[in-house]
């Protein structure tokens, strides 16, 4: 068979699984993810059916689906508004840093590992998943929530720190030197000043050059110059991701919120593929050998991200309640953990890394949901526990129903 043949046949098929998975998620109120990296594992080396024809296009789309997902992360914020929670809530962000980044770190320095996939492993415990928490809130009715401004403020400061964090994990697992490490950190920082100081006094002026009233017209501009900053960054050894990124907060108004409708159903696709492509280099027999690791990091980490979440809603005010579900939403971990992980996969750093990675992911993005739903009712159980020891065990509670009141009024 001719092999673009095969190629069609196989991307098309892997598309089309995509498809069907995500719709099966969604049917249960989860997340697809999982589900992408167990498609990945299936059609990867070791897997069910390996892949042939279509790894290297795969892999341009997965390349693709970085560069979309970190460029809608950055059109949800405009430049003023990072600038605004980078003073406010910088403390929140600092213990975020601490509790979360620690335990990666310790981890793998305690197997073993090396100081380079330390500073990898930190910041996969260390950053929760934008895209899983925003889903969660939807679909929980918490959107409106006092507590809910808390939990985006915490997003947003991982979101600015990635800006620092990817240049110097991506001069690390490269194997760059000192001097050329700070050569790339400097461009970087340098470059995401830039664009905040431009975004913040010219961001009108870019916004109407980029702007238009058709829609495609608008659609290829910005995919065009989105692809293209990622390319030029890459190009001076900064991370492409970061390019997107500053290109998405640079952007703001009608034209942020006319490419984030054009562009969500791409970044969609290309995202899927990318979890696929991460799954497609992770050995599924290679997980077993992890899997308790990985799940002891998880259960280390679920908690410390709730102690995040209590202490930042603690600080701002938040009702009890309120905190309890601030921390509950910001366990699940997703899109930037694998992005993080995927640079050291690439550069052959630690062969368990990925397998780990993959793990964790899969662990904290399934759970994700279910602290944001429960952690709040739990701990207003155990509360009530605490405060009547006589309390009979088999006595009628009615948690849940004070749990959804609880949360409207603090909404």
């Amino acid at each position: 068979m001719h092999s673009s043949a095969v190629l069609l046949i196989e991307f098309g098929s892997i598309i089309l699984g995509l498809g069907l998975l995500g719709r099966f998620a969604g049917r249960f109120g989860l997340s697809p993810i999982p589900l992408y990296l167990l498609a990945g594992l299936a059609f990867g080396e070791g897997g069910l059916l390996p892949l042939g024809a279509s790894e290297e296009f795969v892999a341009t789309g997965a390349e693709i689906g970085v560069i979309l997902l970190l460029l809608m992360l950055g059109l949800e914020y405009t430049a003023g508004d990072l600038v605004t929670n980078l003073k406010s809530h910088y403390p929140a962000g600092v213990v975020d840093c601490a509790f979360n980044a620690l335990p990666g770190a310790v981890a793998a320095l305690l197997m073993g590992w090396g100081p380079v996939a330390a500073v990898v492993l930190a910041g996969v415990t260390w950053i929760s998943s934008s895209g899983v928490i925003a889903k969660v809130l939807g679909d929980l009715g918490r959107v409106g929530n006092r507590e809910t401004p808390v939990i985006l403020s915490v997003l947003v400061l991982e979101d600015l720190a990635m800006a620092v964090y990817l240049p110097i994990v991506t001069a690390l697992v490269a194997g760059a030197g000192l001097m050329t490490g700070s050569i790339t950190l400097a461009v970087a920082l340098g470059a995401a000043g830039l664009v905040l100081f431009v975004a913040v006094r010219y961001g009108r002026l870019i916004s109407r050059f980029v702007s238009s009233d058709d829609p495609e017209k608008l659609l290829l501009v910005v995919l065009g110059l989105t692809i293209l900053v990622a390319g030029v960054a890459q190009q001076l050894q900064v991370s492409a991701a970061v390019g997107a990124f500053l290109v998405g907060i640079a952007l703001s108004g009608e034209v942020a919120e006319g490419a984030h409708t054009l562009l969500s159903p791409l970044r969609d696709l290309f995202a899927a593929v990318f979890f696929v492509f991460f799954g497609l280099h992770t050995d599924p027999a290679s997980i077993p050998p992890v899997l308790l690791p990985a799940l002891a990091l998880a259960v280390v980490t679920a908690l410390t991200k709730i102690a995040t979440g209590y202490w930042a809603a603690r600080r701002a005010g938040i009702s009890v309640k309120g905190r309890w579900r601030a921390g509950g939403a910001l366990v699940a971990r997703g899109e930037f953990s694998i992005v993080i992980a995927g640079l050291a996969v690439t550069a052959g750093i630690e062969p368990s890394l990925g397998p780990l990675a993959t793990a964790y992911v899969l662990i904290l993005v399934i759970v994700g949901p279910l602290t944001a739903r429960y952690t709040e009712s739990v701990a207003s159980r155990l509360s009530r526990r605490r405060s009547d020891p006589d309390r009979r065990p088999d006595a009628p509670e009615n948690v849940p129903q004070a749990a959804e009141a609880g949360a409207s009024a603090d909404a």
